[in-house]
């Protein structure tokens, strides 16, 4: 498979700005964003995540590769709310009002069918997809709107658009998230603050499979064999894409699916 185009950084189309990542330690998209935002020029930059050596080593990483001293980290489960309480408390202090929010966190467990399925696999997508999503928007909100300035990134997915067998709950998290950012977009007429919901389809280079499938990466890594899967990277570009648009312009939502995947024929049960 081709490798995909290289990606030219510095053009310094976040300059100024201050960024909080979530989800943002080790492979995959939050690490992507976060890079790519410091990249950009971003004054300031919060990352965070639950495991607490990959963060260290992700904010080490991070400074190393961009140049950009002004990184901090915390430890942060976002389906608990004195985590976030933390995070918003932190967030704010070290960079003075956050700029773009990026709400990374987010997680798929398990495939199967609605009746088999396991009932803390769902509370704990709904806990981490849902609420602590919302919750973390809600508390960077009123400074959003008191600067006038600020942009909610939502890393939704096309799961919430478009069913498949097994996406149950983790489907209708992200049809959550898709409404909430629109519903959000109405609550903010008339202010500056932007809101886009960006939506994923198969995305290689990532733990998501791996998360899914309780640790079982084996069968994670058949979810892509054969196929040119978008890579975080690809995700990482897009969001910088529409958080460097004009002041005037907000991207509601973009799907982003590789060329491999596509639509099907809807599913009949014959007798």
């Amino acid at each position: 498979m081709k490798a995909p185009p290289e990606y030219v950084a510095a053009h310094g189309l976040l300059r100024g700005k201050s960024v909080l990542v979530t989800a943002a330690a080790g492979a995959g998209i939050g690490f992507a964003v976060a890079q790519r935002a410091a990249e950009e020029g971003c004054r300031s930059l919060v990352i965070s995540d639950v495991h607490e050596r990959r963060l260290n080593d992700a904010v080490a990483a991070l400074r190393d590769k961009t140049g950009l001293a002004d990184i901090h980290g915390l430890l942060c489960d976002v389906s608990q709310q004195d985590q976030v309480d933390a995070l918003m408390a932190f967030a704010e202090e070290r960079t003075g009002g956050v700029d773009v929010l990026i709400n990374n966190a987010g997680l798929a467990l398990g495939l199967e069918p609605a009746h088999k399925a396991d009932l803390e696999d769902w509370e704990q997508m709904i806990a981490t997809n849902i609420s602590g999503l919302t919750l973390l928007t809600r508390l960077l909100l009123p400074g959003m709107v008191a600067r006038n300035r600020g942009h909610v990134v939502n890393i939704g997915s096309i799961a919430g658009t478009y069913p498949y067998p097994g996406g149950n709950v983790y489907g209708a998290t992200k049809a959550f998230v898709k409404q909430f950012s629109l519903n959000l977009r109405a609550d903010l007429a008339g202010t500056a603050i932007r809101v886009t919901n960006l939506e994923p389809g198969l995305c290689g280079g990532t733990e998501f499979s791996n998360v899914r499938f309780h640790g079982d990466d084996a069968k994670a890594a058949t979810v892509y064999q054969g196929v040119q899967a978008i890579q975080p990277e690809d995700i990482a570009n897009t969001v910088l894409w529409v958080s460097q648009q004009p002041a005037h312009v907000n991207i509601n939502s973009i799907e982003i699916m590789p060329v491999a995947q596509t639509f099907g024929p809807l599913q009949i049960s014959r007798r």
